[in-house]
């Protein structure tokens, strides 16, 4: 999936977390380096499990993948692109994002994934991809929506 043929906002059905892992993965396959993606919904909506298979669709073992709730960021070095995790949920108030080295990942090339992404601000958050993750009608059931950045801000990178 490239910026050019992203799927449009509109929710998609994922039945189980295989689903959920799906669309993760099939998003990596047009992840470039520098790119983020900033995933938001609830405790437990599935935003780790996105980012094991945005994490295998990049070449990385998604069994290493886990939420970095209290350590707040995890590197996944090696595969096709090194990918950052970081969750936002446990950040001290009034700590900057520069101190999770995400500045130093998209320098390195890296894909940035963060939960709670809604609280990333400005620029960061301008030029990135977005996924938003809810329930849906029945028990395990996903409704998530996955938005490209704006083509020109990001084509200016």
């Amino acid at each position: 999936m490239s910026r050019d043929d992203a799927p449009p906002a509109a929710p998609v059905r994922s039945g189980d977390e295989q689903d959920t892992e799906r669309l993760g993965e099939r998003l990596a396959a047009g992840l470039g380096a520098g790119d983020v993606v900033l995933l938001e919904g609830d405790l437990g909506a599935g935003k780790t499990v996105f980012i094991r298979g945005l994490a295998r669709g990049l070449g990385h073992d998604p069994e290493q993948v886990v939420s970095p709730s209290f350590v707040l960021a995890i590197w996944h070095r090696g595969g096709r692109l090194p990918l950052l995790h970081v969750d936002l949920y446990r950040l001290p108030e009034g700590a900057a994002l520069d101190e999770l080295g995400i500045d130093d990942a998209l320098e390195a090339g890296a894909v940035v994934a963060v939960e709670w992404g809604d609280r990333v601000p400005g620029d960061l958050a301008a030029g990135a991809w977005r996924v938003r993750i809810t329930a849906g009608a029945s028990a395990g059931e996903r409704l998530v929506s996955i938005t490209p950045p704006d083509r020109a801000r990001h084509s200016s990178r």
